[in-house]
């Protein structure tokens, strides 16, 4: 399918003003200095782009000339490789393997719960939030293990985890001192420039930036 003309000839992103999985994407670009014109959309009401490009008509989705990417996995393992460097996955086959499985996981176990926070019910809401309570504390061994996510470095991994703990406290979850080792992860990511310019205005409005 042919891309809008006004699209042709620059990397853009339809990207979700307070969007888990977009902010992940936004978080790649930032790491890499990627230059990127941000199209914000409510998802609930695409613009017509957006429709004709992806028979989703969901966000992330990205768009370089007549190339078109839809899910997050796929974006921002082809802009790692589009955009080598810096890497964001290790060179050995089984530290990638436990990063893409990681980053699965979080796709499928964390995410649905953040987004029935934002989006469903009271009830919902609650469940969705002792939840993700639990599963955070159930990771946190791996919060303990080295600076970044399952990795010395920063990886894709962590830019798939650190755009749901930025918004762990507009989400009404408290954890436990015991889990201090998530939030200094947490600040860790936070302090970076690239963090920071990942950040819509709505999402710059969850929380204060450390200094």
């Amino acid at each position: 399918m042919a891309t809008s003309p006004r699209l042709r000839n620059s990397l853009t992103l339809f990207s979700g003003r307070d969007c888990v999985v977009s902010h992940r994407v936004r978080m790649v670009l930032a790491a890499k200095g990627v230059t990127c014109d941000i199209v914000l959309v409510d998802p609930s009401h695409p613009p017509e782009d957006l429709v004709e490009l992806n028979p989703y008509q969901s966000v992330p989705t990205l768009v370089e000339r007549d190339l078109v990417l839809y899910a997050a996995s796929v974006v921002t393992e082809y802009l790692d490789e589009r955009y080598p460097h810096p890497p964001l996955m290790p060179i050995d086959p089984l530290a990638r393997a436990r990063i893409r499985l990681t980053t699965l996981r979080q796709e499928h176990d964390w995410v649905p719960h953040v987004q029935a926070i934002q989006h469903g019910n009271r009830q919902q809401a609650e469940f969705a939030r002792k939840r993700l309570r639990e599963l955070l504390l159930d990771a946190l061994p791996v919060f303990k293990m080295s600076k970044f996510f399952l990795n010395a470095e920063m990886s894709l991994a962590d830019c798939a985890v650190a755009p749901i703990i930025w918004r762990l406290e507009a989400l009404g979850i408290a954890l436990p001192k015991e889990a201090k080792a998530i939030e200094d992860y947490g600040q860790r990511i936070f302090r970076s420039p690239g963090f920071a310019r990942s950040l819509t205005a709505e999402e710059r409005a969850l929380r204060e930036l450390p200094t």
